[in-house]
């Protein structure tokens, strides 16, 4: 049977709570995350407190026992509150019922009873509860309340609503999301009727806002294994309620009895290889949109077959107009995974023979200094089930990391800025910024990374007076 283990920092922090539900003379929870986590051996440090009372007050009298003080932060409308303590995130809020309208995106908030507010949970895992009482406080496997068999349901590694589907998901359609979300991160299953109420209710996730939608799909894209919620989106339909590009990728299409691969699982196969190596996540990001635009290059060619070409420079331009819609950073995370997609191609291309050394020079200077994200997306982008071809693809990447290190080491080139600047371009000649500049930055620059010249001040320097006099600028220099 399972039971709550709070260990000795757990159980202080919880007898303060307690204490100052004492005080105030309100009947107060754990409820949710916390007990779940716990159960299940997770760490966690947010612990939401449901109260039969002002949620407010006991949060101000619980900070009150704390050294120094923490700052108490309420929202005076939901009747919530919480503070930061000893490294946890301690949440109050008031025992409540809590339901959508058709078509809104706020609840409706009433004053409710505990097992009103264990009803409004999304799960049963999520409706475990323990009182904090003087009787309790000091037992490290205090009891636990569980109304809906959730205990058993953690036990047996299912994900099911407390109410009926239909209910649960129509008061509040996010918790379709999470439902997969918790899939996704703890591997569990979805009770089967819980998972057809969401491909019934799968609509529905149109009144909710694309921040909190952003936020349980970046949470699955950083599980251990993201095609698990990837793929219950797609079969439950929400994908195509959110995210319809990528279910543009599913399916291969075959002409004269030539095939493509399903770039749907393709890409969900990519983010699999990749998230063992990697927490960051726009690399993830990066994995999931690097074949976007294959549904928009896709052409059959007679002779040839299916082709892609510049998917990768197609699919670069659409992760602005991705990133808007999702409300994801439009800075240099954007930059950052709108670079690898168009990028992705590249260390492939190096694996023929006899390779230009301007050709990994180019790539070190495109790439800078995410070189390294870049060579794990391209090895995790290796899906054939064919051991051999497998085997053949890792050991070109590792001569291609190796012919990388080779001309890195030799000309300095990742990171990498030509030795004259437009600065410097613009005093020697009495220009200000003009097209002339950029002409001679250019012919510098890739004279650099062909191997024409060398990668220093002086023969850049000669090149800039051979390019200006070309272009018919005198030097102020002194000769």
């Amino acid at each position: 049977m399972m039971q709550l283990h709070l260990n000795t920092q757990e159980l202080s922090l919880i007898g303060k709570i307690a204490e100052a539900a004492t005080q105030s003379n309100v009947r107060s929870f754990v409820v949710g995350g916390f007990v779940r986590d716990n159960l299940l051996q997770r760490p966690c440090k947010d612990i939401d407190i449901v109260c039969l009372g002002n949620a407010i007050e006991l949060a101000t009298t619980c900070a009150a026992q704390f050294t120094p003080v923490p700052k108490v932060s309420w929202f005076k409308n939901f009747g919530t509150a919480h503070f930061y303590a000893e490294g946890f995130d301690i949440e109050f809020v008031g025992a409540r019922k809590e339901s959508y309208q058709r078509d809104s995106r706020n609840p409706i908030v009433e004053p409710g009873s505990l097992q009103d507010d264990q009803e409004r949970r999304d799960f049963t895992i999520n409706a475990l509860a323990f009182e904090l009482n003087a009787e309790s406080v000091l037992d490290p496997h205090p009891a636990i309340i569980d109304p809906f068999n959730g205990l058993a349901d953690l036990e047996h590694q299912i994900i099911r609503t407390p109410l009926s589907p239909e209910k649960t998901f129509s008061d509040d359609p996010l918790r379709m999301l999470r439902a997969i979300r918790f899939a996704s991160q703890l591997n569990f299953s979805i009770q089967a009727e819980t998972l057809l109420g969401i491909t019934d209710t799968a609509s529905r996730i149109s009144i909710i806002s694309q921040e909190r939608i952003t936020d349980e799909f970046n949470k699955m894209l950083l599980s251990a294994k993201p095609s698990v919620g990837l793929d219950l989106l797609y079969k439950t339909g929400l994908l195509q309620e959110v995210f319809p590009q990528l279910v543009e990728l599913v399916g291969a299409e075959y002409v004269d009895g030539k095939g493509h691969k399903d770039n749907f699982y393709h890409t969900l196969q990519v983010v699999d290889n990749i998230a063992p190596h990697t927490s960051n996540l726009w690399l993830r990001w990066a994995a999931l949109l690097h074949d976007i635009a294959k549904p928009a290059t896709k052409k059959f060619e007679k002779g040839t077959g299916w082709t892609f070409h510049g998917h990768e420079v197609v699919g670069g331009r659409m992760v602005p107009k991705i990133f808007t819609k999702w409300k994801l950073p439009l800075n240099e995370q954007m930059r950052y995974v709108r670079k690898l997609v168009e990028l992705h191609l590249r260390p492939i291309s190096l694996t023929k023979e006899n390779i230009t050394d301007s050709a990994i020079r180019r790539l070190l200077f495109d790439a800078g200094e995410d070189l390294e994200d870049l060579m794990t997306l391209c090895e995790a982008d290796i899906t054939s089930k064919n051991a051999a071809k497998v085997k053949r693809f890792r050991s070109n990447f590792e001569m291609v990391r190796e012919k990388l290190k080779a001309v890195e080491e030799k000309d300095k080139i990742r990171n990498w800025q030509p030795p004259i600047t437009g600065e410097i371009i613009m005093s020697t000649f009495n220009l200000s910024p003009c097209r002339e500049v950029g002409i001679i930055k250019t012919a510098i620059r890739e004279a650099i990374l062909d191997g024409i010249i060398e990668n220093t001040y002086e023969a850049a320097h000669g090149m800039m007076m051979e390019e200006a006099a070309k272009l018919g600028l005198t030097s102020i220099e002194p000769s």
